[in-house]
């Protein structure tokens, strides 16, 4: 299979540069923090895909909520329970929970998938998410990467790319991964950023913190979810960073969104009413956020 120019000489597109963090970054993260061990054995993903990295570490952990011990007084009324805050940006929350750190082994789609797109070169992927990640179906979550990767507005539209999900088993790529802060700051060789996603090599590293929570000037999470699915694979298929072209028109996919829109409006497409939407080359000085959220 051809190598595409983002793998000659280097790794060095979709991984973020370190640039000067935000005053917030001097504040510690509060946290609870239990130490585990490696457990023995190893995973079948590490076993078989040792690129998957094996390390374990610090996991932050949440305490559960102490109730309340005194007795209600007898003659209390019943009340009405308060309704659930909105979630900001009004996102439903989606009920997945993780340590700052998983426990490195990586669970593997089995899936195989079609062909996407009608023509162009072939680029097959596998899909697997972190041990310590809770609430994620790895074959679910296999199958939303797939519908945002087969879209005919995604990289498989113009004729230049087909993409297929492949299973454990088969020849892959690249894979995509879905993985905890601090594994993702390994994976990505920048240990410093718990924030972003990246890609590296052959790795298309997604941080479930961002498929969590998302960001704050990006209120539809459906929406960042494909931008950051398709900006991080658009890093495999050779594409760098790009600015905003125009105030108040979308943003290309490979711009940041992640960190700023800088006048453009979001955007989670390679293709804009059937058409290349792109930028000139080049990244903003944005600050990254400290933390994972």
């Amino acid at each position: 299979m051809r190598r595409t120019e983002s793998d000659v000489g280097g790794q060095d597109r979709g991984v973020h540069r370190r640039r000067r963090r935000s005053r917030a970054g001097v504040r510690a993260l509060a946290a609870v923090v239990v130490v585990t061990g490696l457990t023995a054995g190893g995973g079948y993903a590490v076993r078989r895909h040792p690129e998957l990295l094996a390390a374990v570490g610090v996991e932050r952990t949440v305490p559960a909520a102490v109730p309340d011990a005194r007795p209600s007084p007898v003659t209390a009324r019943p009340t009405r329970s308060a309704p659930p805050p909105v979630p900001a940006a009004g996102r439903v929350p989606p009920g997945i929970t993780y340590p700052l750190r998983g426990g490195g082994d990586f669970r593997t789609a089995d899936t195989v998938g079609a062909v996407a797109g009608r023509s162009g070169e072939l680029l097959r992927y596998r899909v697997a998410v972190e041990d310590g990640i809770r609430n994620v179906d790895v074959e679910r979550f296999a199958r939303e990467v797939a519908a945002t990767l087969a879209d005919p507005r995604g990289w498989t539209g113009d004729g230049r790319w087909r993409l297929q999900r492949v299973g454990r088993g088969g020849p892959a790529d690249f894979t995509v991964l879905l993985t905890t802060p601090v594994t993702r700051g390994d994976l990505c060789g920048d240990r410093t950023d718990r924030y972003t996603s990246c890609r590296n090599g052959d790795r298309v590293v997604v941080n479930v913190a961002r498929w969590v929570y998302g960001v704050p000037h990006v209120p539809d999470l459906g929406l960042y979810r494909q931008y950051l699915l398709n900006h991080e694979v658009g890093h495999r298929l050779g594409r760098g960073h790009e600015r905003c072209p125009r105030a108040g028109g979308p943003a290309p996919v490979m711009v940041q969104q992640t960190l700023g829109l800088h006048g453009c409006a979001a955007n989670a497409w390679p293709l804009v009413g059937g058409e290349p939407l792109a930028g000139p080359s080049g990244q903003y000085d944005d600050p990254i956020p400290a933390g994972d959220h």
